[in-house]
């Protein structure tokens, strides 16, 4: 059942890369910029993993043993241990010191920003649910 769980979160990834990917093309198509096909493809390549990546890894935060604190920070860890390589890899961050410093501290907010909206957005759920209960 885990597996099957796996495979739904990583096509839902998947759905958001398309659609990231999508956007972008969309954009570049409208400046009329003229791309190659092997950058396309490498960024895709790229987009495509990062959703898989993160649709499937959404499943650390079901693993009722760990604290919040564990799911989290085990996920950040593997999150920036996939991202940063593959960034460089593909050309998303240059393989220099400060472009990588950079794209960190970029990761680093936009994970916190992700952390604090999910956060509240557990927060609110919460009180409804117990709103509900006490009525």
């Amino acid at each position: 059942m885990m597996v099957f769980e796996g495979v739904r979160r990583s096509m839902i990834g998947l759905g958001f890369s398309a659609i990231f990917v999508f956007s972008f093309l969309t954009y570049f198509t409208m400046s009329g910029l003229d791309i190659s096909t092997s950058v396309i493809w490498k960024n895709m390549l790229g987009s495509i993993l990062m959703g898989i990546y993160f649709g499937s890894a959404s499943l650390l935060f079901e693993i009722e043993e760990w604290s919040p604190l564990k799911q989290t920070s085990i996920h950040f860890i593997l999150s920036i241990s996939i991202w940063l390589p593959l960034s460089i890899i593909i050309g998303w961050v240059p393989f220099e010191v400060l472009p990588i410093l950079i794209g960190i501290t970029v990761f680093v907010i936009t994970y916190i920003i992700f952390w604090i909206g999910t956060r509240f957005y557990l927060i609110k759920l919460e009180k409804e649910m117990n709103s509900t209960i006490r009525k």
